[in-house]
């Protein structure tokens, strides 16, 4: 019998998304063909002297942290350094994807259609206005290099501005103010190295008291209702796919991301960000849009595993 393939679970870490990695690693452990992969965990709030001693010993890693020190290229340096291939983005890809500001820069360069946006600074808090006078209200505030929507929320006057800039500036020392885009979440998967694959779309609808896809609306069951394949016109979906496709691309990413777009009422796409290591419990959207593919829960980690040792 072949050897079993000696893989490192990377999960739980130090970011405020630590829950939803460590629920994460739940799901993928249980789908791991125990036949085909002998499995090491790791948390990297405690078990990287570990994770280096063991190095030698394992054949690929798979990362399933969010946020920062997981998603930005510092784990992927650190793997690349212990000579350890991984599923996913390099470090690059990885740190321009999660800065939401270098994202739409490079989006824009690519000509990919985004929401106008600025960068806020921390004085901006007690003069709003200096952002107000330049960008048309609604306007949703995010920090620059957090995920799960933490931190971020919707202004629709100056004081609603104040408070939200005070609210992300808690979450990070980068924020930035974009328009909001009136529609409909959707969301496309690429799956590939060399040879790139658009899986379908699925559109996001979250519940009523959410008044956008925010960290409730995420990871609360039953507080979205999610359809794949969305229910969208063939020429929305094959530009919305499209543009998944250039925006894995204008980042320089591998392996497989996410990107996030809201499509207007008149069929307007908006490219919203780029998730490079997405959600991955078998409910989570990336699998979704995978299963509605042809790949079940199982079969897709096995395709990741297979791009991260190709590679």
């Amino acid at each position: 019998m072949d050897k079993k393939i000696q893989l490192a679970l990377i999960a739980g870490g130090k970011s405020g998304e630590r829950e939803v990695s460590l629920a994460g690693a739940k799901g993928v452990l249980q789908a791991l063909d125990p036949a085909k992969y002998e499995v090491h965990q790791y948390d990297p709030a405690q078990d990287l002297p570990r994770l280096a001693s063991d190095a030698p010993k394992l054949d690929v890693a798979f990362i399933l942290l969010h946020g920062p020190l997981g998603e930005d290229g510092a784990m992927q340096g650190l793997l690349d350094l212990l000579d350890l291939p991984y599923q996913g983005s390099g470090i690059m890809g990885s740190a321009v994807a999660m800065n939401k500001n270098f994202a739409k820069i490079l989006y824009k360069q690519a000509g990919l259609p985004v929401a106008e946006w600025l960068m806020a600074s921390p004085e901006d808090i007690n003069n709003p206005a200096t952002i107000s006078t330049k960008l048309n209200f609604p306007l949703v505030i995010k920090p620059v290099s957090q995920g799960s929507s933490l931190g971020m929320s919707i202004a629709h006057d100056d004081s609603e501005l104040a408070e939200g800039l005070a609210q992300a500036f808690k979450y990070d020392k980068e924020v930035m103010v974009e328009e909001f885009f009136q529609g409909r979440e959707i969301t496309g998967g690429v799956l590939g190295n060399e040879t790139l694959e658009a899986l379908p779309l699925v559109e996001i609808i979250p519940g009523e008291e959410h008044p956008f896809f925010n960290y409730e609306a995420k990871y609360q069951a039953g507080a979205s209702q999610e359809i794949c394949p969305a229910d969208l016109s063939e020429e929305i979906t094959r530009k919305a796919q499209e543009y998944a496709l250039k925006a894995h691309q204008a980042l320089h990413l591998t392996g497989y991301s996410r990107t996030d777009m809201i499509v207007s009422e008149d069929g307007r796409i908006a490219v919203i960000e780029t998730n490079t290591i997405p959600g991955m419990t078998p409910t989570s959207l990336l699998p979704q849009a995978a299963q509605a593919a042809g790949y079940s829960f199982p079969q897709l980690l096995d395709k990741l595993i297979e791009l991260a040792m190709e590679r």
